[in-house]
């Protein structure tokens, strides 16, 4: 079976959008695949959305990689990056960092530490196209570096998010798949939003969709930047001009940190 090994681990989300961050600078894990699958079970692990991994980097201040609930990695996570990003921040890294990710380098800045800390991530340029899904009357495809559909509703808890979502993904159209976004506009400044991530499922926050449906919205004059995002686990704001960088600003929240015992037994 093989011995078990102990790795500390931190607890953290933002806007309940949850993650187990482990600093593998530190403490490598060599099937990161199978303790992120252990790891996120509610049931018998830690429970979270993802497993955020913070390795050395060449090219920024450190790597982050992020594993999924069912051991897919993701290009880039923007809840995830904020708590990293506090996470540092906190162990004295300070308080501007350069994140080596798979969708390129993603820059952070905490941007309040009480009464909770905030952080803003210059997530990139986001790049937008027309999409078509049947059923509704407007849809589009965004870029992040990874991909998402965003899909405007009259009510987003109307709509059988799984559903559509598991269709989108044997979409030919979609080889990766793709993260799926529900939005209504409630008014010039605030967009009500559902999501869908691959890897997951339902999420009560997804940082990089919510830059997704809020750039839409922006490029089609359905709202004024910023705007203010209220997701299932709370609230973002995105601020986006079309032409450059769009801003991803939300809370960072430690929950606990722990030593865990993991072993093959375990996944």
């Amino acid at each position: 079976m093989g011995s078990s090994t102990r790795v500390r681990v931190t607890k953290m989300h933002g806007a309940q959008n949850d993650f187990v961050l482990l600093d593998a600078r530190t403490a490598a894990l060599g099937d990161l695949s199978a303790f992120a699958r252990w790891a996120c079970d509610r049931r018998a692990g830690v429970g979270a959305d993802g497993l955020l991994v913070l390795e050395t980097s060449r090219n920024g201040d450190v790597r982050m990689r992020t594993i999924n609930a069912d051991g897919s990695e993701a290009e880039i996570c923007g809840n995830g990056v904020r708590c990293a990003a506090r996470w540092l921040d906190e162990a004295g890294a300070g308080e501007r960092m350069a994140f080596e990710t798979p969708a390129g380098t993603i820059h952070t800045e905490i941007i309040a530490r009480a009464p909770e800390y905030q952080v803003r991530v210059a997530m990139g340029t986001p790049r937008i196209a027309s999409f078509v899904v049947p059923g509704f009357s407007e849809a589009s495809f965004v870029d992040l570096g990874n991909p998402h559909v965003v899909v405007f509703c009259e009510e987003p808890s109307a709509v059988d998010l799984e559903a559509l979502a598991e269709r989108l993904q044997r979409d030919p159209r979609l080889p990766d798949g793709a993260n799926v976004h529900v939005v209504a506009v409630e008014s010039s400044g605030c967009l009500r939003v559902r999501h869908w991530e691959r890897g997951v499922g339902l999420t009560m926050a997804c940082g990089t969709g919510a830059v997704a449906c809020a750039a839409v919205a922006i490029a089609q004059r359905k709202v004024i930047s910023p705007v203010s995002l209220d997701v299932p686990g709370g609230r973002l704001t995105v601020e986006c001009d079309g032409r450059g960088d769009a801003f991803l600003s939300g809370a960072a929240t430690r929950v606990f940190d722990a030593e865990v015992e993991f072993g093959p037994h375990r996944d």
